[in-house]
């Protein structure tokens, strides 16, 4: 197969030729002109032709891609009266290999990144941050890799923006101002996030690109289909997820060129979401990466109402385009139509700004890539109707459908491994104890030079005590009695030790030799009870 068929145009197949169907293309009508009804058909076109693709579905519709189409449906006259004006001898209801996928996990496998895989400027675009508080996102970031600390999901980013926060100052010097300000303006944007389902989304096991670029036993090519009625609630949840996923396969996938069929095709269903209040810097990114991304063997192909809702440099990239009517009832349609219809290779044959009002529905302006490169003219063209189911799946067949694809359980379960949240909650735990401690150290420290003190002053006390006590009148007057009565005693028994030794029986003994020693012994042992 050389080419997907669209429709039939000018007397010819219109075709999009699959060596350039990775220059990327354009969906454009109004609602009800029959724009899902085409994207149906090339998805299912791809897949024949062995190409995944990927996209987004914002109704539910497209979930009936899984489920062949039936005659009983009320679709089909209309569908099999068209096959047969188109001459398309061998259309037959079909089914196609689908994935379903959901960042909620209730419609399909859950779909996860890490918040370091989403990045700073990302995920500042998905919160609404100013450039100031995506500063310091940035900073949070930077930090984080620098100390080897893993941003996982979005309480590992909570916890490090609070350490960014009590380390303020020392952050200020070295990256430039960090306030708490800011800080706590990303902290509300992050519970705003988390409100709209963003705690889903962010974590592991993370998507593998590897799961999304399959193809079934039979070599049809898998289309993955985003359950994306829930997620529009959260349209920069929404965008940003594309706009990440589609950031991830240009970083992941090697250049190959222009290969004979493209490795991926990504449809971007409400494509203004992505462009809705985008930064200058933001919209340069996409562009950035819808040019480049081609090299990668990936086609962009954007789905949209309006054609004015793409930017012109990002428009320009655009190679095959199918316009359907677009209505110009107010001055923003009529310019609208007056852009669409210049953006087409001219086909004298036709009035394109007229043309574009007057569409049927199933009806288009279609100009494709030829094998040279160049647009086509642009035809009026009817579309060939799809081989699935036109209408959603039912739920049970949703179920089995995820039940039996070849992803099984490997996201079911989330992983909670060890990452900034974790390490810091310990540091701060180990801070705690060690402070703990160092308290009770100095504390004890304090208590011992306060015991050491009281000592000291008892025992100065009771000197002071002492020598009061020596020093009044009271122990003066003892003292004096005890001496006295020491020296009184002391004579009388010196003189009975006399008396002993030497005898005392005359007067004249006693004035003699003996009553010297006698006078020498009682002088003596008076002064020893004296002492």
């Amino acid at each position: 197969m050389d080419g997907i068929f669209i429709g039939m145009g000018g007397g010819h197949r219109q075709m999009i030729d699959l060596k350039r169907a990775n220059r990327h293309g354009l969906i454009a009508g109004a609602t009800g002109t029959g724009k899902t009804v085409t994207l149906q058909t090339m998805v299912e076109g791809f897949s024949r032709a062995g190409v995944p693709s990927f996209v987004a579905d914002v109704k539910g519709d497209l979930s009936g891609l899984g489920m062949a189409g039936s005659a009983m449906g009320k679709t089909h006259a209309a569908f099999a009266a068209r096959a047969a004006e188109l001459s398309m001898t061998d259309w037959s209801y079909e089914a196609t290999p689908v994935q379903f996928w959901d960042l909620f996990g209730q419609q399909g496998h859950p779909v996860r990144a890490t918040v370091s895989e989403m990045g700073p400027l990302l995920l500042a675009r998905m919160m609404g941050l100013n450039e100031t508080q995506e500063g310091v996102l940035t900073i949070a970031f930077h930090m984080a890799d620098k100390e080897g600390l893993l941003l996982l999901d979005l309480d590992d980013l909570q916890a490090m923006l609070a350490e960014c926060a009590a380390r303020a100052d020392e952050l200020t010097t070295t990256y430039g101002n960090v306030s708490k300000q800011s800080v706590g303006a990303i902290q509300r944007a992050l519970l705003q996030l988390r409100t709209q389902g963003g705690e889903h989304f962010f974590g592991e096991p993370a998507l593998e690109l590897t799961d999304l670029i399959a193809v079934d036993d039979s070599g049809r090519g898998v289309v993955n289909i985003l359950a994306a009625d829930q997620l529009m609630a959260s349209p920069k949840l929404y965008a940003t997820f594309l706009l990440w996923l589609l950031s991830e396969l240009f970083e992941q996938l090697p250049e190959i060129g222009d290969p004979d069929k493209p490795k991926l095709v990504f449809f971007f269903d409400e494509a203004h979401l992505l462009f809705d209040d985008a930064a200058p810097a933001l919209v340069d990114t996409i562009e950035r990466v819808v040019r480049l991304i081609r090299s990668k063997g990936v086609g962009v192909y954007f789905v949209t109402q309006n054609p004015i809702d793409v930017p012109d440099k990002i428009a320009g990239q655009l190679g095959n385009r199918v316009q359907h009517a677009l209505r110009a009832f107010t001055p923003r349609d009529q310019a609208a139509v007056r852009s669409a219809a210049e953006t087409f290779r001219a086909n004298p044959g036709i009035d394109v700004a007229s043309a574009i009002t007057e569409l049927k529905v199933g009806e288009a302006l279609v100009s494709l890539l030829q094998p040279d490169g160049s647009p086509s003219p642009v035809e009026r063209a009817l579309i060939a109707p799809p081989r699935s189911r036109v209408g959603p799946a039912t739920p049970e067949e949703r179920k089995v459908l995820i039940e039996t694809d070849a992803v099984g359980a490997k996201y079911d379960q989330p992983l909670d491994r060890e990452s900034a949240e974790e390490l810091l909650a310990a540091k701060t735990q180990e801070a705690a104890a060690a402070a703990v401690e160092a308290k009770a150290e100095k504390q004890a420290a304090q208590q011992a030079k306060a015991d050491a003190k009281a000592a000291k002053e008892a025992e100065r006390a009771r000197i002071a005590e002492q020598r009061a006590a020596a020093n009044s009148p009271w122990a003066k007057m003892a003292t004096s009695a005890a001496r006295s009565a020491s020296s009184s005693i002391g004579r009388q028994v010196a003189n009975e030790i006399g008396k002993q030794m030497f005898g005392g029986g005359s007067r004249r003994r006693s004035s003699s030799g003996g009553g010297i020693v006698g006078t020498v012994v009682r002088g003596v042992l008076g002064n020893l009870f004296r002492g």
